[in-house]
């Protein structure tokens, strides 16, 4: 099996997720499917029938600020079917994150559902590692709004926006 790219080919994976908030976990995948393609393009998800925590603008400046190391890495936002997102960007890849058994069924199946509409796009599945393994965005949401600490679960911008975002909700 040969792992070389075609001659003049760029291999462009997708990370997309809604990443309300880009956590500590979402950064390890990120980092390192930064390193299986020439180019990631982290896509946040819009959906506008729903209303997030952070607003796009809030996401792109707490990945940018995590990622900002990494030269192949580019932020944008899409609406719509992550296939067509996609094929937009000429991506080969569609790059996405294993916590548990339960991911590996939504993703599984997700996976299928994305091939069947674009056979030659590709999903790579990469587990996370082990400190990780708990840590969703409606997780983080939910221990702050319930008071809690989400302190070294994601990035300290993201904390730091939290903590403004709370301040607001107190009396």
């Amino acid at each position: 099996m040969s792992t070389t790219k075609s001659q003049g080919t760029p291999r462009i994976g997708v990370y997309a997720g809604s990443f309300d908030p880009f956590t500590n976990g979402h950064v390890d995948i990120a980092t390192r499917a930064s390193k299986l393609v020439d180019k990631l393009i982290i896509a946040i998800g819009v959906n506008p029938a729903k209303k997030g925590f952070f607003t796009v603008e809030e996401r792109v400046s707490i990945i940018a600020s995590t990622m900002d190391t990494l030269p192949n890495v580019e932020i944008l936002s899409y609406q719509g079917l992550l296939v067509d997102f996609c094929q937009q960007q000429q991506a080969t890849c569609i790059i996405r994150g294993l916590r548990n058994a339960q991911d590996f069924a939504f993703e599984a199946n997700l996976g299928r559902a994305n091939r069947h509409l674009s056979p030659d796009l590709e999903t790579v599945l990469l587990l996370s590692n082990t400190e990780s393994i708990f840590v969703s965005s409606s997780l983080m949401r939910e221990i702050v709004l319930n008071g809690g600490s989400v302190a070294g679960l994601v990035p300290d911008v993201a904390v730091s926006l939290f903590e403004e975002k709370m301040q607001k909700f107190q009396p």
